[in-house]
């Protein structure tokens, strides 16, 4: 890490204005919001509320937010308890000058009382949708006491979702929220069962919504939302505690529970942050840092495959109050011991497991000879990009990226980065055929990924889709896809496209009846995918139909074909 700041008075968030200027906001509890620009910190705060707040315990300025499009707005937020311990969530405005605010411009847009001194929560995000999301605390004491975190007709212990910018100087409740048109609940309520959720973020590549919400006595947890979540997602407390009930026989029926979860050996107050999107240390992105108040470990936290993986990346020793992202997606972390900004750097590498290379169509792990596989790996691409090959023979290198299988080139399909997933299509050498497991290096230019240990297989079936559930099948007569407007008709001739046959005989079944397959073989002009044609059954049923590819003793994963 390198320090880039220092003198920060409990600093208990950094921010960007998403507007081009490169500026980081480092905001103290005290009230007092300061900028760090081309390095230096400007003496001036660019604003100072100290007459409003005080910075006592939990107590303070907690969180900023500058709205998509801050650069011709000039208004932002902010969350701080006020004189009496109340959270107050207002709207500043900049002044001619960008460097500092209209200290009396003002609005107060919501108050909510706190009943105790702690557990205020105080982040402030704007999610991906433009509305901006307010992550409450439970009000405070201990074990939630008055149960407010249950409590739909109380907005503490809440993650809240309100809309700021229609109508500017106003609060409106977005018509999707999903408990608006509840009988006796808050229609701001986005999400509830939190404690106190200090520090939360969206993933900038796929909007995923990370909490990190910290425990009574015993766990810390990190949840996890997809950007796909329409909302509503009770994440548990005060009934449980992590995934552990903190009162005697809880029920769990409709929670969402922690993804990931650390005990008092590991440290006492978790700390969220970001999914690494920058560009200094490749082989970090994906992975969500976070850390912990009182230990000072910095964790990355990632999704590989149905699985979560937690790994130490650094001990720094940090009393460890928030983490930040600049416009580039480079990661900031503050150290309250010594008021100490410090950006995360390192991790120059590849990084990539035996989990994560897979057969392109099912996305199982595993390889097998003379198929067309896919492995993921941060690190390949600097941009969002797609580089396909444009000629066959396939070649062994695109935009100076390569994969060696047991030590044999292997020719690329492919190489992209869409959505902060990074991944590579290949051929599987024939040569590996008979083995039980290769090794998986990936090389961009001079730098090297550690070697991946992965199966071989005699045959690893899967049907390409379009969604991961719909199968890619083809109609012989005129080559459309086979699709709810245009079914597959009982005795009809189609063909689906597979991965990973092997040499073994091919079988087909269509809702449980066999298929009779007239040709299993390379698919023209795609290497390493197969072209399976086949009869669908003279009695096949009306409505969605399984479609099961099998080979010796392995079949592939259900997929579905609409059939008349």
């Amino acid at each position: 890490m390198v320090q880039v700041a220092g003198g920060i008075a409990a600093p208990t968030d950094i921010q960007h204005a998403r507007d081009g200027s490169g500026r980081l906001f480092l905001v103290q509890q005290d009230g007092v919001i300061r900028i760090l620009r081309g390095g230096a910190l400007l003496a001036q705060p660019f604003l100072d509320l100290r007459s409003k707040t005080r910075a006592s315990g939990e107590r303070g300025l907690l969180g900023l937010a500058f709205p998509p499009g801050y650069a011709s707005k000039g208004r932002f937020y902010v969350n701080y308890t006020d004189l009496n311990g109340h959270t107050v969530i207002a709207q500043y405005r900049a002044t001619a000058n960008p460097d500092r605010a209209d200290e009396s411009s003002e609005q107060i847009l919501l108050r909510i009382e706190q009943p105790y001194s702690n557990h205020n929560g105080g982040q402030l995000v704007f999610g991906p949708d433009g509305y901006l999301y307010v992550g409450m605390g439970d009000g405070g004491s201990a074990g939630d006491p008055q149960n407010y975190s249950q409590n739909m007709s109380a907005l503490l212990g809440k993650m809240l979702r309100l809309d700021v910018e229609s109508e500017p100087g106003r609060v409106i409740v977005p018509p999707d929220n999903p408990f608006r048109n509840r009988a006796g609940a808050r229609g701001e309520i986005w999400a509830l069962g939190l404690r106190n959720p200090w520090r939360f973020s969206f993933d900038r590549a796929t909007g995923d919504l990370w909490i990190a919400d910290v425990g009574q006595n015993a766990l810390e947890e990190i949840n996890w939302r997809p950007a796909s979540s329409r909302g509503g997602e009770n994440y548990g407390w005060n009934r449980m505690e992590g995934t552990s009930c903190f009162r005697p026989g809880c029920d769990r029926t409709g929670l969402t529970l922690p993804v990931f979860e650390y005990g008092r050996a590991e440290g006492c107050s978790v700390t969220g942050g970001f999914v690494y999107r920058g560009r200094q240390a490749p082989a970090l992105r994906g992975i969500y840092v976070y850390g912990d108040y009182c230990s000072g470990r910095i964790w990355g936290l990632e999704r590989v495959g149905q699985w979560w993986s937690n790994r130490l990346l650094l001990a720094s020793g940090f009393n460890i109050t928030t983490f930040g992202e600049d416009e580039a997606g480079e990661i900031y972390v503050a150290n309250a011991a010594n008021g100490s900004i410090h950006r995360i750097e390192g991790g120059q590498g590849l990084r990539l497991n035996a989990s994560g290379v897979v057969n392109a169509a099912s996305f199982e792990p595993g390889l097998v000879a003379g198929s067309l596989a896919t492995v993921f790996v941060a690190g390949i691409l600097d941009e969002d990009a797609v580089l396909a090959a444009d000629r066959l023979p396939l070649p062994t290198a695109l935009g100076g990226i390569s994969v060696t299988v047991g030590g044999i080139p292997a020719p690329l399909r492919a190489v992209a980065s869409l959505n902060g997933q990074e991944q590579i299509n290949f051929l599987v050498p024939v040569e590996i055929a008979g083995q039980t497991s290769v090794d998986v290096i990936v090389r961009r230019g001079a730098v090297v990924s550690s070697p991946a240990r992965v199966a071989v297989l005699e045959a690893q079936p899967a049907i390409y889709t379009l969604d991961g559930r719909r199968a890619v099948a083809v109609h012989n007569a005129d080559y459309s896809l086979v699709q709810a407007e245009r079914p597959l008709q009982p005795g009809e001739y189609a063909f689906v496209y597979a991965s990973g046959l092997g040499p073994g005989s091919v079988r087909l079944s269509l809702g449980g009846a066999p298929c009779a397959v007239q040709y299993s073989g390379p698919a023209p002009g795609f290497p390493g995918v197969y072209q399976v044609n086949f009869q669908a059954p003279l009695d096949a049923r009306s409505g969605d139909a399984e479609l099961i590819l099998s080979v010796g003793q392995a079949s592939s994963p259900p997929v579905l074909v609409p059939v008349r």
